[in-house]
């Protein structure tokens, strides 16, 4: 599928500025969203909005399709009325300055208040038709989640497997009576799902008024410490017992020298085919809900992914075996038409993966900062993207574009072919992202760390690192006139900036 000539930006949701210790769905999100209008941009690229199981990485959550109750925003709970006006009044203020996502301490600020609002409207929900249409549309993975969810906190425990083994096994009487037994946490998990969704098709609505596509994306492996793996044990490498036999992961690559063991169970691949990739097609059907385009994370793990035996302590064990190919992707268009997904075709790619993204004509990735490397390798220089691509300053998982050439000037200051963008020592930024812009990929993303000019304190994700990413934030006041303007003019200067009537 062809994307149109546009541009966007890059900011997690957690990332944005709210009066809570993270970014929500609130006045945040659509302050950012008209931000986006004024600078004439088309996208708005988000990362998993799904609630994380492990160190607040979206990319290893306890669901595929739950989206995550620390992103409800209080505020618009009580535009909605399922808080009551004076909810917040005895809150502390807030620091709109923070540069940290805390999550401890955002569960404590709001898990209290989402279960006041449950509380207060429980007679509600008994007669709401709209609610009671989320909860059957949704039953295919709401059921098992909002069960999941109940026990992981009655437990205090996402890890299922030291749970009592009857819910390890899950024998049907106790299946029933740990329903029944919890049955008021169950439909509390049922309400905040109804209220995220609400919130999020609320900021959907107001970006897509304005002409700006919301880009999800996609992780390819789901936590092992999820409601999909727990109620669905078949369709994954497991033992017996509910272990893995086999975890997902990269071999030693650019970002890291013992390559990355994720830890992610994989699939059974033969055990989907057989059930035609309904389980794929339930999921890509959530994901368009909620997205107008897709990123899917790992895209050569389609083609062929690198199996680690579950006792080896790194990646450098492992093996690639060939994956599923096409057939996920093509049973989904059976059932959802056209599927506007980008492939993130990044690291080891072989021309076998690319010859499987040309097949479903989905769009490359290319990424400047892979570009200039040396100049036998422009596969990554922003002169050279083809147009069917999406082209990109830097990923989540790359350094700023400032602390990626600061270090550049330091490791390898021999290195001059970045002189033909960088002219001066003047908005070296500026210099940088124009040429991402005039490139003829279709679609050009600028993380906002770099539209900011941000060094590497910045940083999302170093990955192979398990602490301290995924907490930067932005100021709320950083998006100013002047920055939306110097932008819009150069979107303006490379045909790509949206016009809404």
């Amino acid at each position: 599928m062809r994307f149109p000539r546009t541009s966007g930006i890059l900011l997690a949701v957690t990332s944005l500025p709210s009066r809570f210790a993270i970014g929500d769905l609130g006045p945040g999100a659509t302050s950012f969203v008209d931000f986006l209008a004024r600078s004439g941009q088309g996208v708005w690229q988000v990362l998993p909005l799904g609630p994380p199981a492990i160190g607040g990485s979206p990319y290893s959550c306890y669901s595929a399709f739950a989206g995550s109750p620390m992103l409800i925003s209080p505020e618009q709970m009580v535009a909605d009325h399922w808080l009551s006006a004076g909810s917040l009044d005895n809150l502390p203020p807030g620091n709109a300055t923070s540069l940290q996502v805390d999550y401890d301490l955002a569960a404590l600020e709001k898990s209290k208040l989402l279960e006041t609002a449950f509380q207060q409207s429980e007679d509600r929900l008994a007669s709401d038709s709209e609610y009671a249409r989320f909860c059957e549309v949704n039953a295919f993975w709401l059921e098992e989640f909002s069960f999941f969810e109940a026990l992981m906190q009655f437990f205090d425990d996402p890890d299922w497997l030291n749970w009592p083994q009857e819910l390890v096994e899950r024998h049907p009487v106790a299946i029933t009576d740990w329903k029944n037994r919890l049955s008021w946490q169950i439909e509390k998990s049922k309400f905040l799902q109804y209220v995220f969704d609400g919130q999020w098709k609320r900021v959907k609505r107001y970006a897509n008024e304005r002409g700006i596509r919301i880009f999800g994306d996609m992780p390819i492996f789901v936590a092992r410490e999820s409601a999909d793996v727990w109620a669905n044990q078949r369709l994954f490498c497991l033992d017996e017992s509910g272990k893995p036999t086999f975890v997902a992961g990269v071999p030693p690559d650019y970002f890291a020298v013992d390559g990355q063991r994720w830890g992610n169970p994989l699939y059974r691949w033969d055990v989907l085919e057989a059930e035609d990739y309904a389980w794929w097609t339930q999921r890509f059907a959530a994901a368009f809900h909620q997205f107008d385009w897709l990123r899917v994370d790992h895209f050569r793990g389609f083609e062929s992914f690198w199996e680690i035996p579950a006792e080896c302590e790194t990646a450098r064990d492992g093996k690639w075996v060939p994956g599923p190919g096409a057939k996920p992707f093509l049973a989904a268009q059976k059932v959802l038409g056209p599927l506007p997904i980008v492939a993130e075709d990044l690291g080891m790619i072989t021309e076998a993966v690319h010859e499987l993204r040309d097949e479903l004509e989905f769009p490359a990735m290319r990424v400047m900062q892979f570009g200039f490397d040396n100049e036998d390798d422009v596969f990554h220089h922003p002169d050279h993207n083809p147009q069917h691509s999406v082209a990109y300053t830097g990923t989540h998982d790359n350094d700023t574009i400032m602390g990626w050439y600061a270090q550049r000037q330091i490791d390898a200051p021999e290195n001059r072919l970045l002189d033909e963008i960088v002219t001066s020592d003047v908005d070296v930024h500026w210099q940088l992202i124009a040429s991402v812009l005039k490139s003829k990929s279709d679609v050009a993303i600028i993380p906002m760390q770099d539209l900011l000019a941000l060094g590497s304190e910045a940083r999302m994700n170093v990955p192979g690192q398990a602490e301290g990413n995924w907490t930067w934030r932005v100021i709320a006041d950083s998006w100013t006139t002047e920055v939306a303007e110097r932008l819009r003019t150069l979107c303006d200067a490379t045909q790509r900036t949206i016009c809404v009537s």
